[in-house]
């Protein structure tokens, strides 16, 4: 018995080790991934792109649901982006809070009788309207359904041939628009989906839907999300779209061809992860049709979202994100090591399987395997102190390669107080936080397993709230 507690002991260390060193190669493939993009970034003709015939027209398409209190801001800054043609589709999926009344009188919006071809089936619709200010602006009032719902309602109504998903609290940066379209303009025959960075908006200072100064959090769970927010980002998927396999978007910012997400149907409504889950999807379709193709993550194309300031709101949203993690590895788990998907099926979804999905229970057992196994003697001192040291290093060690990777790609953060924080919070993440995460996580798979499809409610506090 002893021998075994030591074998997983020594498994569970070598696959932490294995863990956090996949993530400082990806710190290596984002670093020269963000350094190539650095040239073509400053060489880039944001103006020249924006009078060019080459960039197609966007219908961006922001579902709404309960978000009275940061509609306004959110749509107003959608209206103020840099591009040269696009419209603005706010889907109201049913909301019990006054969101469709503030749009109509923000708006001044009036009822129309368009033409609407429920390409994709969704609930029923019940009224469209029109602003008598701003002619790019739709609402579509429709019978909740989901995120998802809305999303391909929202699709059957677009006009044009790029649509962009947000969420309704999104606020975009007015050039990430327009550095999104960039892969399309440059290769438009294989590009069918972009995906841009998103940024906690919690401690930035905002004024008529637009970011004026980028700030740390003064509460500690949004600012424990900086670091996390950018860890995913700067690290994995830059680093991932190097390999030329990006596996997600994030629901609050993605630009997509239409055509090829009408091809796959849309989004699906059972399940929580409707973002990964359609990227997988149509990374799947794409190989088995063996159409060229890519899906491209644009790192600085910035927006902004407000994140949960509670423990309890942060854990219903883990726990969800674990659960749409789930459900897309599993749906498509015959991509699992499977060369005819290429490297997203060789070495992106087998990661995301090994030691994202998986990764709870193998840090839990470890954890309690190695405690049980120092408090019965089977292992000593110097093992536990190694397992610590190792474990404390490599935390801090990937949150200081996060913040280089903040200084040399966006360096957003000028005052020094906020930099030192970030890197405070960093380092103490390891110590709570971080077992936080994995319990919800772990919760998250519960929750699968028992058929949970709840979303769990979040308040907002709505953009420019003291």
């Amino acid at each position: 018995m002893d021998r075994f507690i030591y074998i997983i002991d020594w498994a569970f260390l070598f696959f932490f080790v294995g863990l956090n060193t996949s993530y400082l190669i990806l710190f290596g493939l984002s670093l020269a991934e963000i350094f190539l993009r650095a040239r073509r970034r400053i060489s880039a003709d944001l103006d020249g792109s924006l009078r060019s015939y080459h960039t197609h027209p966007v219908s961006i398409i922001a579902p709404a649901f309960n978000e009275r209190l940061s509609i306004e801001g959110s749509v107003r800054a959608l209206l103020a982006l840099r591009y040269p043609e696009f419209e603005v589709v706010v889907v109201n999926d049913g909301s019990t809070d006054r969101t469709a009344q503030v749009m109509i009188e923000a708006f001044d919006m009036y009822e129309v009788h368009p033409i609407y071809q429920a390409v994709i089936p969704t609930r029923p619709v019940v009224a469209i309207y029109k602003s008598y200010k701003e002619p790019k602006l739709t609402l579509i009032d429709k019978v909740n359904g989901g995120k998802a719902d809305a999303l391909n309602c929202g699709i059957n109504a677009a006009r044009f041939p790029l649509f962009c998903s947000i969420d309704a609290d999104t606020l975009i940066s007015p050039d990430a628009l327009l550095r999104l379209a960039l892969p399309f303009i440059d290769d438009p025959a294989r590009t069918i989906a972009t995906g841009g960075t998103v940024r906690v908006a919690n401690g930035c200072t905002i004024r008529n839907g637009q970011v004026e100064a980028i700030g740390m959090p003064e509460k500690p769970v949004p600012a424990f999300q900086v670091v996390e927010y950018l860890r995913a980002f700067l690290f994995g998927r830059v680093g991932w779209n190097l390999l030329g396999g990006t596996l997600i978007i994030s629901g609050a910012f993605g630009l997509f061809s239409r055509d090829a997400v009408l091809k796959v149907q849309g989004y699906r409504h059972d399940t929580v992860g409707e973002d990964m889950e359609l990227v997988v999807r149509l990374h799947r379709q794409m190989r088995e049709d063996h159409v060229p193709y890519r899906i491209v993550f644009v790192w600085d194309s910035t927006c902004y979202t407000e994140v949960p300031e509670t423990l309890e709101q942060l854990g219903r949203q883990r726990d969800r994100w674990h659960r749409g993690l789930i459900d897309s590895i599993w749906r498509h788990r015959t991509m699992f090591f499977n060369p005819r998907y290429g490297v997203v099926g060789m070495v992106i979804f087998p990661f995301f399987a090994i030691f994202e999905m998986l990764g709870p229970i193998v840090e839990l057992v470890g954890l309690v395997t190695v405690s049980i196994s120092y408090l019965l003697g089977v292992v000593d001192t110097s093992f536990m102190l190694l397992f610590l040291t190792v474990s404390l290093f490599f935390g801090v060690l990937l949150s200081v390669a996060t913040l280089a990777l903040e200084e040399i790609s966006f360096s957003v953060y000028p005052n020094w107080r906020d930099l030192l924080r970030m890197t405070m919070f960093g380092i103490i993440e390891n110590f709570g936080y971080r077992q936080l995460t994995l319990y919800w996580r772990l919760r998250g798979m519960v929750n699968y397993f028992r058929g949970v499809q709840a979303w769990g409610a979040m308040s907002r506090r709505g953009f420019g709230a003291s």
